[in-house]
């Protein structure tokens, strides 16, 4: 089919209140909007002003109300517990209004803020839905995040209560949570009145009198008492959610979500961007923690009236290779939405796609991939393998749904390698320079966002409109700042090429670690790299590259070292001065699987460095450190 990206996207353009108001329509108002954008409200405007509605409504309510509630709205598939589990529309809401009850319980009503410190079961679904009821405020800390880590949380957001559970599990370990969530409330100045535990059967723990309440067994009283708990109206341009994402002076930035304008672009993204319709199952291989899965994993398909999935696993080794072809296949889903990392793990262990086959995936239509910037190598390996289209697209925890897409609902547009996609409606993307100037096409510059920024982007940060304004708004007036460097070619196809601190400059030439990149991934035995700017006397900076070999490469490491620096040198030039390739086992990532670059730099400059609190696993920054030190750097 063609595509009918670029008439939508005028028509956006041409008009852009008439186009969300139109998209508005999808959505369940109790009051309708005074202004479908109100410019003197808020930091850079509000979306909606005077409307009122409700998410949880939108999400499940009307879902039962108009013959959904016999379909599975959310499967828990866990293979780590061995444990999986389907709720209907109908179970879905009983699950949430009687959450809802026992926090009404407690006193939490609207404009409260609850933290969410859970594991990836079905009761953080239930427990951010059930906030959303009561027009209370979520905020997710993502379960077994370090004590002080929770603790500037709680200081930052003030929640009147927390809902854990006793422990997550992971493969080959469990890991106590409350121990966790204990020594955060004795840390943090501002002290929650009750915690709600879950416990887990893997490791139950010990419940503090007069402070922790069972979640079980409150749920069942609520359930037994037959309690309602209707939907409480809260404004459009209320808070929904906090998610805190890591800041630059180490205090956590907390992006606010409101409810109105962030019904309205998931749902509308559900079909026109990711081409999924109702009643289809819908998969992002993410967690609650992360945007992702506030976003893709619990808001958009509800909203939408999908079947969602909820995977407590990992792409490797719950049990093998196979594991995301499985889920798949057993539960029909038509589209799978993760991480370029969760394939570059997948094709390190297997590099051929044996596991592929194995599975009926006759449902499965695309593949769509985000969180870390796939490299071409990666998305030919799986189109190759899955002989199906592999979507690459970008967006941040700020705006909360894709900036540049190839909105395969539209039409699919031709793919270009390296590129997630065009802007979306909402999205006037530019790339300036560091004077604020707009640089020709395929130049490299700092990537923004002409304001204001559509519905469901951050309207500001919790409690810091000036904060808000200093990271986003001043350096480029008029303009939000992604923080992100790249150019646009000559069809208005977005290239991100790196974080603009991940711009390197070797002896006066600006040079992207993301093209670096490329060349590397593109080698036979590479499975995953990273490049870093690192310190040099003589030219300021110079790259280092970082390799994890497939588990197919067999010869000597210095032969393929040696090879990769001389591929580079043939495809880049020179002038990208790569001389040093370092093997090692893993690279470190966030649990999203972000590559930790600036951590790696850090180690290699010799810089003081902290443990990054999202890190998937510390012990890989030693293995780094001495796969440096054997190179006679970062000691």
């Amino acid at each position: 089919m063609s595509s009918r990206y670029r008439e939508v996207y005028q028509s956006w353009k041409s008009d852009p209140e008439g186009f969300w108001a139109e998209a508005a329509r999808d959505i369940d108002w109790f009051r309708p909007w005074d202004k479908v954008f109100d410019a003197e409200a808020g930091v850079y405007g509000r979306w909606f002003a005077g409307a009122e509605c409700n998410t949880c409504h939108n999400a499940v309510d009307r879902h039962v109300a108009g013959g959904r509630a016999a379909q599975p709205a959310l499967i828990y598939d866990s293979p780590i517990t061995g444990r999986q589990k389907t709720f209907t529309y109908a179970e879905l809401l009983a699950e949430v209004t009687a959450l809802a009850a026992v926090l009404q319980d407690q006193g939490v009503g609207k404009g409260d803020r609850v933290i969410i410190y859970m594991p990836m079961v079905p009761e953080a679904v239930f427990a951010m839905l059930a906030c959303a009821r009561l027009g209370a405020i979520h905020s997710v800390v993502f379960g077994g995040f370090a004590a002080k880590e929770l603790a500037t949380r709680i200081d930052d957001a003030t929640p009147k209560l927390i809902v854990s559970a006793s422990c997550g599990v992971e493969p080959g370990r469990v890991i106590a949570y409350k121990p966790l969530l204990d020594g955060a409330i004795d840390m943090a100045r501002h002290k929650p009145e009750r915690c709600i535990v879950l416990q887990r059967d893997e490791q139950p723990c010990e419940l503090i009198a007069g402070r922790d309440i069972d979640y079980a067994q409150s749920v069942a009283a609520a359930k037994a008492s037959g309690r309602e708990v209707a939907c409480v109206p809260v404004k459009a341009t209320d808070p929904l959610y906090i998610l805190y994402t890591s800041g630059t002076t180490g205090q956590p930035k907390g992006v606010v979500r409101d409810n109105g304008g962030h019904m309205v672009m998931l749902k509308w993204s559900m079909e026109n961007e990711f081409g999924v319709k109702p009643g289809e199952v819908f998969w992002a291989a993410s967690d609650v923690g992360w945007v992702v899965g506030h976003s893709y994993i619990v808001y958009a398909p509800l909203f939408h009236g999908c079947t969602t999935i909820l995977f407590e696993g990992k792409p490797i080794g719950t049990p093998d290779a196979g594991t995301f072809w499985r889920v798949i296949s057993e539960h029909g889903a038509v589209a799978l939405f993760t991480a370029p990392t969760a394939f570059r793990a997948i094709r390190k262990e297997d590099p051929n796609g044996s596991f592929i086959p194995r599975y009926d995936l006759t449902k499965f239509r695309t593949l769509f991939l985000a969180g870390e910037r796939a490299d071409p190598e990666t998305i030919k390996w799986a189109e190759q393998r899955l002989d199906r289209p592999v979507i690459d697209h970008w967006w941040q925890t700020e705006t909360g749904a894709p900036i540049s897409h190839n909105p395969v609902g539209l039409g699919s547009l031709p793919v270009k390698y390296g590129s997630p996609g065009v802007s979306m409606p909402g999205y006037d993307v530019q790339v300036l320079d560091d004077a604020g100037h707009r640089v020709p096409a395929g130049t490299l510059g700092n990537v923004v966002i002409k304001l204001p920024l559509p519905p469901g982007c951050l309207p500001t940060l919790w409690h810091a409109d000036e904060r808000f304004h200093r990271a986003y708004l001043d350096e480029f007036p008029g303009y939000y700042k992604t923080a992100d460097a790249g150019y646009l070619d000559d069809d208005g196809y977005l290239f991100v090429m790196a974080r603009t601190d991940d711009i390197i400059n070797v002896a006066g030439h600006r040079l992207s670690t993301g093209a670096m990149e490329e060349v590397l991934a593109e080698h036979p035995d590479v499975a995953e790299c990273a490049v870093v700017g690192i310190q040099d006397a003589l030219k300021g900076q110079v790259p280092c590259g970082f390799v994890v070999l497939s588990s197919a490469a067999t010869r000597d490491t210095a032969t393929i070292e040696r090879e990769i620096v001389q591929l580079v040198r043939n495809r880049i030039g020179a002038v990208a001065a790569l001389k040093l390739v370092v093997t090692i086992k893993r690279l470190p990532k966030t649990r999203s699987g972000k590559i930790l670059r600036s951590t790696m730099q850090k180690i290699a400059d010799r810089e003081e460095w902290v443990m990054p609190a999202t890190i998937d696993d510390p012990a890989i920054l030693e293995e780094i450190r001495a796969a440096l030190a054997a190179r006679g750097l970062g000691v």
